[in-house]
């Protein structure tokens, strides 16, 4: 059994696998020289200096798993059941894809000075001296990671601009109602956000927006999003989507025998949602896993069909999603949004498909429950936030 991808999908594979039975050969390959860690703290913790790793709590020695770090994987010849490897070639019986994504770079960044990405420990550790220096920074991009270091970046007493070219923060992700409140979010912690505002190129120092606007910076962090880390795969036979996402069956299983795939390298068919998803986010990465164990080991014919979940931490608010909101007919405020805590419940045909909860988790943990349920809502009594969700059910 070999798994390519030391990340938390790699890692749980392996752990899955172990506690599922298999006492077979298990080896994780991972391109990094670090042992495994978990990703968010890198945004947090990590970045500000509080935390110098992340590495997971798991005995692999124990676990009778072989690690082999610093060993990039570079293709895979089925017919051969072999990887390609920088260490020579490696055999398997059975392979699990878990090389997760990599982040988008800005055109025309390369080889500009102080231009950072933020995704391995490496990255935050390039970028723990910019907070510590307080320099002036700029943003490029208000997703989930721009949100999260500009936090950090304004705790560390950073001058913070940040620019989007939408016309809003998590425009990709959120409808322009339940983002807008959050706008303000980056004013309350004085950073300067920017819409509509297009980066031009990169000068070293400076950020030129399309507009001739020069923001100066000592450095600059790009977080327009990430792909899958799949062109190692090129001439493999398996089977890619249009993101360059491995297509894996509702089994976790790719187009070739032999191979599954599993967290943000992959997409799955989602009955639950009537649509192929690719979900960039942790617990999907901790989910998957499970299924794959249990297929690899044939003791149960697994479909994976969850109800995706993520959160943030940002300008001071824990901010929590499950579900997927596309498709609904109906969306339902709970609380105000100028206020510290409120939620947003999306509903199709009465059915709760999707919550978002800023300081409200008790709101998310009812409503995913409800989501897997498939529970039918009564939308006046969902409207109330002093009423528990699980008590605003039509039936």
């Amino acid at each position: 059994m070999v798994v390519v991808g030391a990340g938390m999908a790699g890692v749980q594979t392996a752990v899955a696998l172990r506690e599922q039975g298999f006492t077979g050969t298990v080896t994780v390959l991972g391109a990094e020289p670090h042992q495994p860690y978990d990703r968010p703290p890198l945004s947090k913790a990590v970045l500000l200096g509080k935390a110098e790793g992340s590495a997971f709590e798991v005995d692999f020695e124990s676990l009778g798993v072989e690690l082999r770090l610093g060993c990039e994987a570079l293709g895979v010849r089925p017919a051969e059941h072999e990887l390609d490897t920088e260490a020579g070639p490696v055999p398997y019986d059975v392979l699990v894809l878990a090389t997760g994504a990599e982040p988008i770079a800005l055109p025309g960044s390369e080889g500009v000075p102080g231009v950072h990405l933020l995704r391995t420990l490496d990255d935050a550790e390039r970028l723990r001296p910019v907070l510590v220096r307080q320099h002036d920074v700029v943003v490029v991009g208000a997703g989930w990671i721009g949100a999260e270091f500009t936090t950090a970046a304004r705790e560390a007493g950073c001058v913070v601009t940040v620019v989007e070219a939408a016309d809003r923060p998590l425009a990709g992700a959120l409808p322009a109602e339940v983002a807008a409140p959050m706008t303000a979010w980056y004013a309350d912690a004085g950073a300067d956000l920017r819409t509509h505002a297009r980066v031009d190129h990169l000068e070293p120092g400076a950020v030129v927006l399309a507009d001739g606007t020069r923001l100066p910076a000592d450095a600059v962090v790009v977080g327009i999003g990430a792909r899958p880390a799949t062109g190692w795969l090129a001439g493999s036979g398996i089977e890619l989507g249009a993101q360059g996402e491995v297509l894996a069956d509702d089994h976790l299983r790719t187009s070739v025998a032999d191979i599954y795939a599993v967290g943000d390298c992959a997409s799955f068919p989602s009955a639950r949602y009537g649509e192929r998803m690719l979900v960039h986010h942790w617990d999907n990465a901790l989910q998957g896993p499970r299924t794959v164990a249990a297929n690899i080991l044939g003791e149960a014919s697994a479909v994976y069909d969850p109800v995706p979940y993520f959160w943030s931490e940002q300008f001071g608010r824990f901010v929590q999603y499950a579900g997927h909101h596309a498709g609904a007919d109906r969306t339902v405020w709970r609380g105000d949004p100028a206020g510290p805590a409120w939620a947003v419940c999306w509903l199709r045909e009465d059915r709760l498909i999707a919550v978002l909860a800023v300081g409200r988790p008790r709101d998310l943990a009812q409503g995913r429950r409800l989501i897997e349920a498939g529970r039918r809502m009564d939308p006046n009594a969902l409207a109330d936030p002093a009423r528990p969700l699980k008590n605003a059910t039509a039936d």
